[in-house]
Parts: structure tokens; C-alpha cells; sequence
């Protein structure tokens, strides 16, 4: 499933970038490496940007706390943002309102995907926002709460719950050189 959202603004610095949002599960990781591979750009996932500078996720929340996170995480979307290519942000990123409106220079692709896809997605203890009770019903809420912030900063929007994630990459890469190819002409 595709769909536009906002007209897509003119993007003429060289640092504009593809960037990928969505929530926890969504695949973003995944389809940002395949697109930027297929696109030959570079590609950065702002998670493992602040895993690789400062240790892992889980550490840091547990030591430091959300907000101390959502501080590096703020910084760590803001230098990717300026190197460009195709940037992966960490379902939180959005609730940034300076993250959001970085955004607005940038193409914004939101990666949907369903609750009940998303608990396969979901292993392994390395997201603590999910750590406490049932991961899959807190997923749920969290997404919820944040669905009309990424709705607000997408220009267009991807379905991740079926087929194979080649498609979707292959969606997002084509969508990608039409508004490229528009912005060119324009």
C-alpha cells in the first residue's frame, strides 16, 4: 500500500537525504541499507550511529534515561540529515519538534506495518521502551501516540505488513527517482 502525503518541497542542498520513519518493527533498517544500495547512496541509522558513539540503547536508558537519549538521538539525526543519502531514524526521533521541522527539507518516506506482523518482528530485549508487560500492546500504544506525528512530516507512505520487503524497496527506490527526476525539471 502506497500513499502521498505532503507535496514533497524542494530539496536543492546536497545534503537532502531519503529518510525513513515509522515505528518500532517497521523494517526501516532493512529497506533503508537495500534502498541506499540500489540508489547508490550512503546510508545511517541513527540508532546504530548512538550505539557505535556512546554504547547501547538499553545501557543508556537504564544509566541516563529517556530523556539524556532523546538528546543524543537529536544529534545524531541532525548530523546524518547533513551527510544525506538514505537516513533510518529511531521510531521516537519524530517527538523532536526540531527533528520534525529538519524534516520538512528532507524527502520523508513512513514505513506502516501491522501489530500483528510486528511481534515476529520484535525479539530479543534491545528496546526498552518495550521491556515492561505485553511488548506487543505497548508497541501499540506507542505507535498510536505517535501516528499523526509521522503522518504530519511523511510525503509519502509504505506498507511493510505483506509481501516481500524487495517490493518495498523497489516501491521506495522508484518513488525516489521520480521525485528526484521532478525536482530536476523543476
Amino acid at each position: 500500500m502506497t500513499s502521498l502525503s505532503r507535496s514533497a518541497p524542494s530539496r536543492d542542498s546536497p545534503g537532502s537525504a531519503i529518510v525513513l520513519i515509522g515505528p518500532m518493527g517497521a523494517g526501516k533498517t532493512s529497506i533503508g541499507r537495500r534502498v541506499a544500495r540500489a540508489l547508490g547512496v550512503p546510508f545511517a541509522d541513527t540508532d546504530k550511529l548512538i550505539t557505535r558513539d556512546h554504547g547501547a540503547i538499553p545501557a543508556l536508558f537504564e544509566r541516563h534515561g529517556e530523556a539524556h537519549f532523546r538528546a543524543l538521538e537529536r544529534e545524531a539525526v541532525s548530523a546524518a540529515l547533513e551527510k544525506g543519502g538514505v537516513v533510518a531514524l529511531g521510531g521516537g526521533a519524530i517527538l523532536d519538534a526540531a527533528t520534525r521541522a529538519d524534516l520538512a527539507a528532507h524527502r520523508v518516506v513512513f514505513l506502516t506495518v501491522s501489530a500483528h506482523i510486528v511481534a515476529a518482528r520484535l525479539h530479543g530485549g534491545d528496546r526498552p521502551l518495550l521491556a515492561d508487560g505485553d511488548p506487543v500492546a505497548r508497541w501499540e500504544r506507542i505507535y498510536a501516540e505517535r501516528r499523526d506525528l509521522y503522518d504530519e512530516v511523511a510525503d509519502v507512505t509504505f506498507d511493510t505488513s505483506s509481501g516481500p520487503l524487495g517490493a518495498v524497496v523497489d516501491e521506495i527506490v522508484a518513488w525516489a527517482q521520480q521525485t528526484q527526476t521532478a525536482e530536476e525539471h523543476a
